[in-house]
């Protein structure tokens, strides 16, 4: 990318790196303390993703000229935490106490993962008499004898613990307690994930994204270090935060303990950088990569989240996700001719980071969604081969991708209405100036690396967690105290008070505790 701010840096400017790591390109941005974009650049993702990412921060500094001590914040999006659970690898073993016998034996721990996966976690799965009703009533007492039994089994055969109970978000107890209990039995230092924490009220969905999340502890680990000696090695010292997939930051230290958390932050990253660039706060956000094409909802300047159950690496889960709808079309979709029917197919395989390579337009012998698009004068490549591209079938394979991603659209919109579309992506040149059911397409400068400047303007956030009596105040008084706390969180988080707005606010009726009893869970977020 050109350099696109030629002002003299100022010696007092405080400046922030943006990467986000991609299947195909790492993207990194680089944005002064008003949050302009002064430079961005892309490098080919490798097969070991921390070249990438060392190399990104490298160009950044060399072109843009800015002294490394004046980087004070640097905030990455990564997939390495997808990528270890869809490939099986670097996964930690992890022992899972289910706290729900007699009630829930029936179904077993692990049930719906395949042998590869179990493999790879371990066989450590336990379950313990224990667990609540709906309301909160407790369903069988624990067993602590019991408990222990399993926890001696597990030592020196886990690298981390997961707990979870059967109703454990309404009450919190039985889960708190085994925590204890492992922590004796299995030293301080023991990872332990607890499922209230992470997942919401459905027992087997949450019981996988906390066994995952113990998992991956080993993964992020090695994420933030490799990171944070990358910064030191270009002497940057700045404060180190990944972000998470509701378009939040967390400090590293905080991503230690919940590395599920940034499963999709990717396309996450995408909707915040789309927003702030284009300055919409309502809209359809369409980020094209290499391989696929992301869509999701801008709703007040955050993405929208997904109710449903979310599939990672074949294993339902439950934790909160942005609602994401992905299609196999990128820029670097192959596609392919078949002269005998004469029909034409795109995707949904990809050449990937090899575009490059077996593009046509750059030699290769792969016809590509990208040599179509240059072909069909969407996009000027310097030196490309178009020549020998036939013009017929480029218009069918554009006319193929242009049908699947309107389709896609559709599908996300919430009304027949047209809605706004804001292109990002370096593969949105794949994209007609119009589309059926869009009312405008905004292409805003610096489209091809939003996904880089979404995790560099990353929010920093402030929870609470409480439960208030209904008797003593109205519904509307508590959920305004709760608001009220969540944003004194992220405001003593590093938050400007004035840019904190709530992103998720949910409550639980306790009908076990006297007093209308209502569990209140708020977020708030603001800028650093």
């Amino acid at each position: 990318m050109s350099l696109t701010n030629t002002k003299m840096m100022s010696s007092e400017e405080i400046y922030r790196i943006g990467i986000d790591v991609g299947g195909t390109n790492t993207d990194a941005a680089l944005l002064d303390s008003k949050l302009h974009t002064i430079h961005t650049v892309k490098v080919h993702t490798t097969r070991d993703v921390n070249e990438g990412i060392v190399e990104s921060i490298r160009r950044l500094i060399e072109e843009s000229g800015v002294n490394p001590a004046q980087v004070r914040y640097a905030m990455l999006g990564t997939t390495h935490c997808t990528n270890a659970i869809v490939e099986r690898k670097h996964l930690g073993k992890v022992g899972l106490i289910r706290i729900g016998a007699p009630a829930t034996t029936s179904v077993p721990p692990l049930a719906d993962w395949d042998e590869t996966l179990k493999a790879a976690v371990g066989q450590h799965a336990y379950i313990v008499h224990g667990g609540y009703e709906y309301d909160g009533r407790t369903i069988v007492a624990l067993n602590e004898a019991e408990i222990i039994g399993c926890l001696e089994v597990m030592k020196g055969e886990v690298s981390a613990v997961a707990i979870c109970g059967v109703f454990s978000p309404v009450n919190t107890s039985q889960e708190k307690r085994i925590e204890e209990l492992a922590k004796q039995v299995l030293g301080e230092d023991m990872p332990i994930t607890l499922s209230h924490e992470i997942g919401s009220i459905g027992l087997l969905e949450r019981e996988n994204a906390a066994l995952l999340n113990g998992a991956l502890l080993n993964v992020i680990a090695g994420v933030v270090k490799g990171f944070e000696e990358a910064l030191h090695g270009f002497g940057i010292d700045a404060g180190v935060y990944i972000c998470q997939n509701d378009g939040t930051l967390m400090r590293s230290e905080y991503a230690l303990r919940y590395p599920i958390l940034t499963i999709a932050c990717g396309p996450t990253n995408s909707i915040r950088g789309a927003a702030h660039l284009s300055g919409l706060n309502n809209a359809l956000v369409v980020d094209i990569g290499g391989t696929t094409t992301d869509i999701g909802v801008l709703s007040q300047g955050f993405p929208r989240q997904s109710s449903a159950a979310v599939e990672i690496g074949g294993v339902r889960t439950n934790f909160r996700m942005p609602d994401i709808l992905s299609i196999g079309i990128g820029g670097g979709t192959i596609v392919r001719v078949d002269a005998a029917e004469d029909r034409v197919t795109v995707g949904p395989d990809s050449v990937g980071y090899e575009l490059l390579k077996r593009g046509r337009i750059f030699g290769g012998d792969t016809l590509t969604a990208t040599d179509v698009a240059v072909k069909l004068g969407r996009y000027t490549w310097e030196g490309a081969k178009t020549e020998e591209l036939d013009e017929a079938i480029c218009q069918r394979a554009d006319a193929i991708m242009t049908q699947d991603i309107e389709d896609a659209i559709d599908r996300m919109k919430t009304s027949a209405e047209p809605v706004d579309v804001i292109l990002v992506g370096g593969g949105s040149i794949l994209v007609r100036d119009k589309l059926e059911g869009v009312a405008q397409i905004v292409r805003p400068a610096h489209y091809d690396a939003a996904n880089a400047i979404g995790a560099a303007l990353g929010e920093v956030s402030g929870e609470t967690e409480r439960i208030y009596s209904l008797d003593e105040m109205t519904y509307d008084q508590a959920m305004e105290d709760a608001k009220r706390n969540a944003i004194e969180q992220a405001v003593l988080a590093g938050a400007v008070r004035e840019t904190v707005q709530i992103v998720l606010s949910e409550d639980i009726p306790i009908a076990y505790l006297p007093g209308n009893a209502l569990l209140v869970k708020v977020k708030a977020a603001g800028r650093l």
